[in-house]
């Protein structure tokens, strides 16, 4: 069955994530020379040929040495993708784009792979020791698993599960704004996980916590990697109560849109200072796009 939602980036055509290789270090070592690298800087920006394109960077340009510290993305076709910290190889690109840009502009294949080794960077670089007794930790399994050499515990990769949700009262869509969006940006409900809840129970919790909106029910549509650092977004639609929304917290403000109002904002001729909707990488817009066709089908 095809999915619900489509068209937003890191969700298409991942690598075959290839779990047996990681303890392979003579198959790893194999593929190494003709692997396809993604280089990435302290801040997480890729380096860049001067079309703002992956300059194509394999395991020989970067030698042998490096793959000890290299991470593992995957294969595909028989060629593996590693991702290694610019810091640590001698290469260098006239370029360096950030995520967003490259989901923007970068084939989806190697975006979604940028956004895996991203949230993977993340998670290293803050995982320098050991949760537990503070020790030193290595990275082992092609960069997977981090193990501590004082206590033994071994800790792996981090990721925020959280929902985001299309709300709609059977006529109209409910969109709230952050004060730090630009203007006249508004975007669907979305707010993280907390222990011991559901999915479901989350969408209820979110929606009322942020807007005073009552869900009645929901259903789950797709999901999208986010990782700004390491979200990971479950896309959801509900119906709800036609509550005059009210915020007060993290919102500054939340309103229902109309379908003409939706149109209005999707319209390329969008006249200046109207409704902005979230970016099409997202699957914020992906909501946004599901709702207004189901309502104008």
């Amino acid at each position: 069955m095809p999915p619900a939602l489509s068209g937003y980036a890191f969700a298409s055509a991942p690598l075959d994530r290839a779990d047996a290789l990681r303890d392979d270090a003579q198959a790893l070592a194999r593929l190494w020379p003709d692997a396809q690298l993604l280089v990435l800087d302290a801040e997480g920006m890729a380096l860049a040929d001067r079309n703002g394109q992956r300059p194509g960077f394999t395991g020989r340009d970067v030698g042998a040495s490096a793959l000890a510290n290299a991470l593992l993305l995957g294969v595909r076709d028989g060629q593996a993708w590693f991702s290694v910290e610019a810091d640590a190889v001698q290469v260098s690109a006239p370029q360096r784009v950030d995520l967003r840009q490259a989901a923007a502009t970068w084939h989806e294949n190697e975006s979604a792979a940028f956004a895996h080794a991203r949230a993977m960077q993340h998670w290293r670089t803050r995982t320098q020791h050991c949760g537990r007794c503070g020790g030193r930790v290595a990275f082992r399994r092609a960069g997977y698993v981090a193990s501590c050499s004082q206590c033994g515990t071994e800790h792996y990769p981090r990721v925020d599960p959280a929902v985001i949700v299309a709300v709609t009262d059977g006529q109209r869509l409910l969109l709230g704004r952050q004060a730090s969006w630009p203007e006249g940006r508004y975007s669907v409900i979305a707010g993280f996980v907390e222990p011991g809840e559901s999915l479901e129970q989350t969408v209820v919790r979110e929606v009322h916590e942020e807007t005073q909106v009552r869900v009645r029910s929901c259903r789950y549509l797709g999901g999208q990697p986010w990782p700004f650092p390491g979200a990971l977004m479950l896309g959801f639609e509900a119906e709800a109560e036609p509550d005059t929304p009210k915020v007060d917290g993290e919102l500054e403000d939340a309103r229902w849109f109309t379908v003409d109002e939706i149109a209005a904002a999707r319209s390329p001729q969008r006249e200046h200072g109207g409704l902005r909707l979230s970016p099409s990488i997202s699957i914020a817009r992906a909501l946004i796009e599901h709702w207004y066709q189901r309502m104008t089908a």
